[in-house]
């Protein structure tokens, strides 16, 4: 199966300011994470907040260019790109983002929003404008009066809809999905939910889906890369992965999830001390100073991905604790 989408040793730096006694300091945000998405599957991203999933996603859309690595985007290197190409690209990489709320013109018509794409990046005229949005409308369960209705006049439900909606319009060939569940209430995040897997089916579109919910994860994804401190620390088949976990945070992570079913339920693993700040990483495996099964060896050398039974992880002695 084809790659759509293939990030190399992708990294991104911001400079933090620096005071009067000490040089500039640089938050490590990405630190060379490496992945492929395949066509027509879903990425899942997971991993507590400050690991780097948004700045990932930032990435992926081309609204910043990393500070370091390669991105592939259906076949062609973008992190060069000039401008132009780039803005190319952008049509092809599509993102739905958390906040309906938010992500929505409050002073412009939800007909208007879902049109403008068409209008920049197409050559359709005025009517086959809106015979698309329209017909985009009901595919995300819209009704034809909401082509002048504004954003406030909508549910939180409806909003991330037409965000979608919109993401959709120009039927890219990836969308970066970042916590668009999360800001809504656990019945409609299941309809959302059906509504991405729904839309994945009929335009075969891939996604990249970023979480730190597991439960919610568990719905659409193919494959999930765990991430910590802007690296990926394991990356597996999402069947593998809560059947057999193999790093310690993966394990930890899992643990938190609640669940209804009692075979299901795992044994509480608490994560002790705080996440370190990027601003200052840990030498070694930047999880040892939480990691029950740490030594003098995991402070010392970093732990790069490597495959252990059909799972990438990123840990020494994976074999030892599993």
């Amino acid at each position: 199966m084809d790659n759509v989408l293939q990030a190399t040793d992708l990294t991104r730096y911001y400079d933090a300011g620096q005071g009067l006694f000490r040089p500039t300091q640089q938050v490590k945000a990405l630190n060379g994470v490496s992945f492929t998405l395949q066509a027509g599957k879903t990425l899942a991203i997971v991993g507590e907040s400050g690991c780097g999933k948004s700045t990932l996603a930032r990435q992926l859309t081309l609204i910043e260019t990393p500070t370091a690595g390669s991105l592939i985007i259906d076949g062609k290197e973008v992190t060069n790109a000039t401008a132009a190409e780039r803005k190319v690209m952008r049509t092809k990489v599509q993102m739905v983002f958390q906040n309906p709320y938010a992500s929505l013109n409050p002073r412009s018509k939800i007909g208007t929003q879902l049109s403008d794409p068409l209008s920049i990046n197409t050559s359709l005229n005025r009517r086959e404008r809106d015979e698309k949005v329209q017909a985009m409308m009901k595919k995300v369960g819209l009704r034809p009066e909401h082509y002048q209705r504004y954003p406030h006049m909508f549910s939180g439900g409806q909003r991330q809809r037409i965000a979608i909606a919109r993401a959709m319009i120009l039927n890219p060939k990836i969308v970066i999905a970042d916590e668009p569940t999360s800001a809504l209430d656990v019945s409609i995040q299941a309809q959302v939910l059906n509504l991405f897997m729904d839309l994945q089916a009929e335009f075969n579109t891939s996604y990249v889906f970023i979480s730190h919910n597991l439960s919610v994860v568990e719905h659409i994804a193919n494959d999930i890369m765990v991430m910590y401190l802007g690296r990926a620390v394991e990356i597996s088949s999402k069947n593998t992965l809560y059947s057999q976990p193999l790093h310690p945070y993966t394990k930890a992570l899992l643990s938190a999830t609640p669940s209804i079913y009692p075979e299901d339920r795992r044994i509480k693993i608490n994560i002790s001390g705080e996440l370190p700040s990027p601003l200052n990483l840990p030498s070694g495996c930047t999880f040892h100073k939480r990691c029950p099964f740490a030594d003098e060896y995991c402070q010392r050398e970093e732990p790069q991905l490597r495959t252990v039974n059909g799972t990438q992880v990123a840990c020494h002695h994976v074999e030892r604790i599993n």
